[in-house]
């Protein structure tokens, strides 16, 4: 990965912009191809399926469409997002528009918890006032629907799979469960008239899809929130810089997702000889690039600071202090 040093009195970054770009473009390209056709198979379908659910009275095929057409919002969403990800940086804008595939997943996610919202308040008030469900043509349009969501699924899961894609996939995998619950209760009404099965299965798909979509949502605010990477051990990181020839004490260590795949990490690094400097941030950005994954990275040298350790600080194996770290 390409690497740029850029020597100011007290501030060094050690950055892998050349090739993250080029890496980032090509993928980003890549995965809005597939995120089109996607679309573009999703919502040829939502209007035969709304249209059927409506003429067979099925709620289960309601909701599949109406699934289907958030489907096709979201698909739409990330494909713009994946597309606007591309943008290289500018003077307002200067990580770039990479979040847009964050912000992208939030937003689907709120979408697909108003869509639960509604499928439940469907189902209960079919509990009150069953209505009748041609069996048969439930079941016809279900396998259809659910053929064309597992190819989608297919398509998408072919790509890199990023929050946005991930949030993409989301709807269309609980689409594909929503087609099961449909082909089930066509199923069972056309072999007992039991209609109450149409509204039940419902029910059990949206908690289904319930479980995943605040999983979801967590992991976004996550990031929103400048959280640090739930695969990253923050301690283990600020020990192993700690650990590096010429570096006696860690500080202001911060590590948060600029987007998915793209984690960044600023700290101070408290040193005895500003002359061994850019062999510490060589050493440093190759350690964390290897062993934590880490390769947009901001360090600043800092001459040695004896004050004590506090919470936060990490230390050499023989602290500052003359006494063994934390």
């Amino acid at each position: 990965m390409a690497a740029h040093n850029h020597a100011h009195s007290a501030h060094d970054h050690g950055h892998g912009h050349g090739a993250h770009h080029a890496h980032a473009h090509t993928s980003y390209e890549g995965s809005n191809g597939k995120l089109i056709l996607a679309l573009l198979l999703t919502l040829s379908f939502t209007g035969v399926e709304a249209l059927a659910g409506w003429w067979s009275g099925s709620l289960a095929l309601l909701s599949d469409a109406a699934h289907m057409f958030t489907d096709s919002s979201a698909l739409g969403l990330a494909a713009a997002a994946a597309w606007l990800a591309r943008r290289p940086p500018s003077i307002r804008h200067s990580y770039g528009l990479v979040r847009a595939e964050v912000l992208a997943a939030l937003f689907n996610s709120l979408m697909m918890l108003v869509l639960l919202g509604y499928i439940v308040h469907e189902a209960i008030d079919r509990f009150s006032s069953p209505h009748a469900i041609a069996g048969g043509t439930v079941i016809g349009v279900a396998v259809i629907g659910l053929g064309i969501n597992l190819l989608v699924a297919w398509i998408l899961s072919r790509g890199e799979h990023t929050l946005n894609s991930r949030a993409a996939m989301l709807h269309v995998l609980g689409d594909a469960l929503g087609s099961v619950a449909a082909i089930s209760a066509g199923i069972v009404i056309v072999t007992t008239g039991w209609t109450p099965i149409d509204p039940l299965l419902s029910l059990l798909v949206a908690v289904l899809i319930l479980v995943s979509a605040l999983r979801l949502l967590r992991e976004v605010v996550h990031v929103l929130m400048e959280g640090v990477p739930l695969q990253i051990q923050l301690e283990s990181v600020g020990h192993d810089l700690a650990a590096l020839p010429g570096v006696q004490r860690v500080h202001d260590l911060h590590v948060w997702t600029l987007s998915s795949g793209t984690v960044a990490l600023s700290a101070h690094l408290d040193i005895r000889d500003l002359a061994n400097w850019l062999h510490i941030l060589a050493a440093a950005r190759d350690m964390l690039a290897k062993q934590h994954g880490i390769a947009h990275v901001t360090l600043q040298p800092e001459v040695l600071n004896i004050a004590p350790l506090v919470r936060g600080e990490w230390a050499s194996r023989v602290g500052v202090d003359g006494k063994t770290a934390p």
